[in-house]
Order: C-alpha cells, then structure tokens, then sequence
C-alpha cells in the first residue's frame, strides 16, 4: 500500500542534480485534496515529468560528449528526461482505467536514471483515501 501520486510530487533521478515536478494535465482526472492523481502512463517527458536539472549520466550523449572535451572530466549538461516505459508497478485501483501511480513506483531514464517519487503530493493512502 502506498499513497497516490498527484500534481505537483517531487521526483528525483538518481543522475539529476535537482528534484522535479509531477504534472498531470488531464482536468478530469479523481482528485485527492483537490489535485488530480496521476496513473501509471503519466511518463511523459516534458509534459509529466519535468527535467532535473543538470544530467550527469555518461549515457546521455550530450554529458558523453561534454565530457570528452573536457579531457574526462564529468561535464553535466542540461536535462532532457527520456522515458520509454511506464511507472512500475502501479496501484490496484485504476485511475482512468490505469493503474494509479503511487509513491513506490518508478520509471527508467533512456540515460540510465532511476526516477523516484520523493514527497507524493499528498497526504492519502490509495487504500482508503
């Protein structure tokens, strides 16, 4: 059991030198004190998952590259978050028709970061609210 994930949670990726926010841009979406909660197809960048700043992933060509002109030395570059898979594992109850995004989820950057809920957003439990 965890508790739902809504507008405005901080996410943080373990190649990010900053939180992030969650965004959920569907009006019509359930609501727990008065924000929409998110499911687990709520992945995309830019539009649900915000960048985290700076990118310190070798994986990410930019910060390769960087890196390499710097001689070797780690060179961040800005982030632009790459997601391809939904958050996992999801909630049993379905928010439209999906399972809810809850705080023990996560989701993978094409960079290799981990992306975690920090702080939900809200106080409810999903079973229960």
């Amino acid at each position: 059991m965890g508790k739902f994930v809504c507008a405005g949670a901080l996410l943080k990726c373990s190649f990010g030198v900053a939180p992030s926010s969650f965004m959920v841009i569907d009006p019509m979406r359930p609501k727990v004190q008065n924000k929409p909660i998110g499911n687990i197809m709520d992945n995309k960048p830019m539009v649900n998952i915000m960048p985290f700043g700076m990118c310190q992933s070798l994986a990410n060509p930019t910060v390769a590259s960087a890196t390499a002109a710097a001689m070797g030395t780690l060179t961040p570059m800005p982030c632009v978050p790459v997601i391809m898979a939904p958050w996992a594992p999801g909630g049993q109850e379905k928010i439209s028709n999906l399972p809810a995004l809850l705080d023990n989820c996560k989701c993978m950057c094409n960079w290799g970061g981990n992306i975690c809920v920090t702080m939900p957003g809200n106080v409810c439990l999903a079973e229960g609210k």
